[in-house]
């Protein structure tokens, strides 16, 4: 026994704890599935009931794949263990832990595999955290590379003492590129004090790009362990569009929005609750959610507005919601809008990125209970969006008017190299005088109006798609009513103009039928059939309107049904830019006219001047019943 005792009293004389760093780094290394190294000293203090030990030069290997790297590299790492709890229920307590210099170098690769899962595959569950007391953490820095995301960061942490003792909170702040795009981001949350797995840790976040600013306040379920993720977030920013670089969702654009909502992110599920604010002046309420568990996002949205702007809606074709100089807007819509007036267009050419849109599927309904449209008289709108592998299907598009319906369905595939776009759009029923201007409270024109447009075209923009546009724009008004002196001026009959203009007459004369059927081929509409007869006069039209180009050349036509004694013989002509089309007369029509006057006033008696103004014919009637039967034929009232 005393040779026993001896050698104890010897061997804790001459022990060093140095001698357990290789059996301590492998077993550390078996634990966490990486090569360990511990590089300093061993200092253990175990004579209390709260044993303390630190190691110093503390090396965690990464992964084959991860770089040459370590995953992360420790000037020093304390820990205390109280231990009647230990000893006696197995329950593991850490009144402390201090990291001191920790560098981390966090890495995803493009197959989704992550070198801080420790222990275990990627998407494992954690390992149990124990219940810690207090947390420091001292001059630390992060490096964080995703190369599926495009990401980079490189930030400083800390938790500290204060220097009046008090616990001081955590911060993490940095700043990094996303797809190219830099960014700057904090996380602050209250003193690592009291740790405890059971209990939920609160935290707030903040990320900001040059367009998107990003506030989060949440609560992390588990502390280290970011599997289960709530609270609540505000997002603001120059285009929806833009929260791709930070979410890796291919949201439409919008004008300048602020949104806030509530969110679960429960492994690769984030749910979205409570939605409300704003994108341009139209109001947006709902819920979202986002599934990512079978490695292909899904994305599930019910959106409802109390009133739209129908001008916000603008940017999701790639257009602008308002003025170039409107404070509304972005700065790259301003940008746009500028260009577009300039160069005196309407159709907007911002590119869909089908790369976007083929890395998500979605199926989304949106309905806004009001609609604030200008003089278009819409009520409502309804849209339900179905996206599958680069399919991206809106049906239905409705719209409901004063009177009438508009509805339909558009189609964008982009699964292909080439983007092929479809629509089928119907206008029902429609007042014209809810549509038209009106004056001293009465319109002018006033009947149903019925138009289907079906149109197919390739091109990654609504420029490039109309470019390239083919199929058919149809319109009837089946039956109405005009104000006559807007008849006369149409048949150009100046003898009754100025009768109705002098008695100042109010009357209509009533619309037999009007037909304006366009043959769409390579983006340029052509009249096939232009006709709007009334029971004073028949109006026909011919022309075509340039997509490509946005120029329209249209004539019309009107031919009294009674002789007039005052005609001009001149078609009406609507010339110039789509954007900003001007009506005139072909003069060039009107000179042989006024030079047959001309030269029967010289030889012949005054009166005789007018006769090359005579309307010598009649006009019949249009066969309605014909041309209505060709355009139910067009599907306008199918």
């Amino acid at each position: 026994m005393g040779v026993i005792v001896l050698a104890v009293v010897i061997f804790i004389l001459i022990f060093q704890w140095n001698w357990l760093r290789p059996p301590l780094a492998a077993a550390i290394s078996a634990r966490l599935n990486r090569p360990v190294a511990i590089q300093g000293n061993l200092e253990v203090h175990p004579w209390s009931w709260t044993p303390t030990a630190s190691v110093n030069g503390l090396v965690i290997g990464n992964t084959p794949w991860g770089g040459p790297k370590p995953l992360a590299k420790i000037t020093r790492f304390t820990v205390s263990l109280r231990l009647w709890p230990f000893l006696f229920g197995g329950h593991v307590v850490l009144p402390l832990v201090e990291v001191e210099n920790p560098q981390l170098d966090l890495v995803r690769d493009l197959k989704g595999r992550d070198n801080w899962t420790l222990g275990g595959k990627p998407g494992a569950a954690a390992p149990t955290v124990p219940k810690i007391g207090h947390l420091i953490i001292r001059d630390g820095a992060v490096r964080y590379a995703d190369a599926g995301r495009q990401l980079t960061f490189a930030g400083v942490m800390s938790s500290q003492e204060n220097g009046d003792g008090t616990r001081g909170a955590f911060n993490l702040s940095g700043a990094g590129r996303l797809r190219g795009n830099p960014f700057h981001a904090m996380i602050f949350s209250g003193p690592l004090i009291n740790i405890d797995p059971a209990r939920p840790y609160g935290f707030n976040a903040g990320l900001d790009t040059p367009n998107t600013h990003l506030k989060i306040s949440g609560s992390i379920a588990r502390p280290f362990n970011l599997a289960q993720v709530s609270g609540h977030f505000t997002v603001s920013g120059d285009d929806l569009a833009d929260v791709y670089e930070i979410t890796g969702l291919p949201l439409p654009n919008s004008p300048p929005y602020a949104l806030s909502a509530d969110f679960l992110r429960k492994d690769r599920i984030v749910a979205l609750w409570a939605m409300a604010g704003k994108l341009g002046q139209s109001d947006v309420e709902g819920s979202m959610s986002v599934d990512s568990s079978t490695g292909r996002p899904f994305l599930r949205a019910n959106l409802n507005s109390r009133r739209v702007r129908l001008a916000d809606l603008a940017a999701i074709v790639g257009g602008t919601p308002g003025r170039a100089g409107s404070g509304e807007l972005s700065a790259s819509q301003k940008i746009e809008a500028a260009r577009l007036a300039a160069e005196h267009r309407v159709l907007p050419d911002a590119t869909l990125d089908a790369s976007r849109i083929r890395g998500l599927d979605a199926k989304a309904t949106i309905r806004a209970a009001s609609v604030e449209a200008g003089a278009v008289p819409i009520r409502d709108l309804d849209f339900g969006v179905n996206l599958d592998h680069g399919l991206l299907i809106i049906d239905p598009v409705g719209a409901t008017l004063s009177q009438g319906r508009l509805s339909g369905m558009i189609r964008i595939d982009a699964r292909g190299a080439v983007q092929n776009n479809a629509i089928d759009l119907r206008l029902s029923d429609a007042s014209l005088g809810a549509l038209m201007p009106a004056k001293a409270g009465k319109p002018s024109l006033q009947g149903g109006l019925w138009v289907r447009a079906r149109l197919s075209g390739s091109g990654d923009s609504v420029r490039a798609a109309a470019a390239h546009a083919n199929g058919a724009v149809v319109g009837v008004i089946p039956s109405g009513k005009v104000n006559k002196t807007l008849a006369d001026i149409l048949g150009l009959d100046l003898q009754r103009t100025a009768f109705q203009l002098i008695t100042r007459n109010k009357d209509d004369t009533p619309v037999r039928c009007g037909v304006a059927d366009f043959e769409a081929r390579d983006g340029t509409l052509t009249a096939a059939q232009v006709v709007f007869d009334t029971d004073v006069v028949k109006v026909t039209g011919s022309g075509t309107i340039d997509l490509p180009d946005e120029k329209v050349d249209l004539r019309f036509t009107g031919k009294p049904k009674k002789i007039s004694f005052a005609r001009l013989n001149a078609p009406i002509t609507v010339t110039g830019s789509l954007g900003s089309p001007k009506v005139g007369l072909d003069v060039a029509k009107a000179a042989p006219q006024a030079a047959a006057a001309v030269a029967i006033g010289v030889f012949a008696a005054p009166v005789a001047a007018i006769l090359p103004f005579v309307f010598g014919g009649v006009s019949k009637n249009a066969d309605c019943a014909a041309l209505l039967g060709a355009a139910a034929k067009a599907g306008t009232r199918s």
